[in-house]
């Protein structure tokens, strides 16, 4: 088991070798950013939107996307990690920034373990075992949900709440995410359901069924390839009888209540960990570490329409879904 920390101090003493690094040679370095899905992907958007802000100037940047969300077959997966593996090879970056889990399972685990070529990922979710890490070439952040804060604040709004329903689209991902709903739902003495599905359609005849649930828990729609905003939109909140909850900030436009990971902390860690190995500090000098941030929304159209009544408390402090 991979002990991950948690400790803001790394991070603050990351931020303050950086203020003194950025020299020529640093510039002249050459870092690869190997997303493991596509742009476009609102998740994937904010990891490159933070790595991009913070490297911004101080490395030659490349970006590969492996495109596994529309995706999803082995083959496209393993096609897509050769030409990773192959670019690698042909490039010879200085650093390689990794996003998410398919980069970590068909990239660094079978072609790079303990590599000449230093490592970081991000957004792996959970934890890191079943790929070995840390590495000695390899370190990073791991993506982790406030699920025991979402439980938490669905038996307050929904008093004596023991029955509840989660739906997600049927990817790896959300397998994984699955399993760590499950395993905190049994600790909080709830039932928890589930329906994975590949189509619009299918998603939808879930999510009716679900509002005979004491609440949801929304999954990602990443890799439900038909996918139609509007329509759902509009169908969720005619639908809406019961409690929902998420933890996707793009889930929110068919999300009453939303804990959201924030993609562009993981961009921005990354990158500082990247700017510190082209220093010179080895990656295994760098623990892994876990996210720590998130935002509260709520989404007022699917509330008004619900009847559902939440706490003031948690109206004052959260955002607002623009319609």
């Amino acid at each position: 088991m991979v002990v991950i920390t948690t400790h803001k101090n790394i991070l603050i003493a990351l931020v303050l070798l950086f203020s003194a690094l950025l020299s020529s040679q640093a510039v002249a370095s050459k870092c690869l950013f190997i997303s493991s899905y596509h742009t476009g992907y609102a998740w994937s958007d904010g990891v490159e939107s933070g790595l991009r802000e913070t490297l911004g100037g101080k490395c030659e940047l490349k970006q590969f996307d492996m495109d596994t969300k529309r995706h999803k077959d082995e083959v496209s997966k393993k096609e897509a990690a050769r030409k990773a593996r192959e670019l690698i090879e042909r490039w010879r970056p200085d650093v390689v920034i990794t996003a998410d889990d398919n980069a970590a399972k068909y990239v660094i685990k079978p072609f790079f373990k303990d590599h000449q070529v230093p490592f970081v990922f991000c957004g792996i979710n959970w934890n890191v075992d079943e790929y070995g890490f840390p590495y000695s070439n390899t370190t990073g952040m791991v993506e982790v949900a406030p699920i025991d804060v979402l439980f938490d604040n669905a038996r307050h709004i929904q008093g004596g709440a023991h029955r509840a329903i989660y739906i997600g689209a049927s990817t790896l991902t959300e397998r994984k995410n699955l399993k760590r709903f499950k395993r905190a739902a049994d600790k909080h003495g709830i039932v928890l359901e589930d329906h994975l599905v590949n189509t619009t359609k299918e998603w939808m005849s879930a999510y009716k069924e679900a509002q005979e649930f004491d609440f949801v828990v929304i999954g990602s729609n990443s890799g439900i390839n038909d996918w139609n905003t509007k329509s759902v939109s509009e169908f969720v909140v005619e639908s809406t009888k019961t409690l929902t909850l998420t933890n996707h900030g793009w889930m929110m436009p068919y999300t009453l209540l939303g804990l959201t990971k924030i993609p562009e902390e993981h961009g921005e860690w990354a990158a500082l960990v990247a700017l510190a190995i082209l220093d010179g500090t080895k990656p295994s000098e760098i623990p892994i570490v876990s996210n720590r941030k998130w935002d509260i929304w709520i989404n007022h159209a699917i509330l008004e329409q619900s009847g559902i009544r939440l706490p003031e408390s948690l109206l004052r402090k959260a955002k607002k879904v623009s319609s």
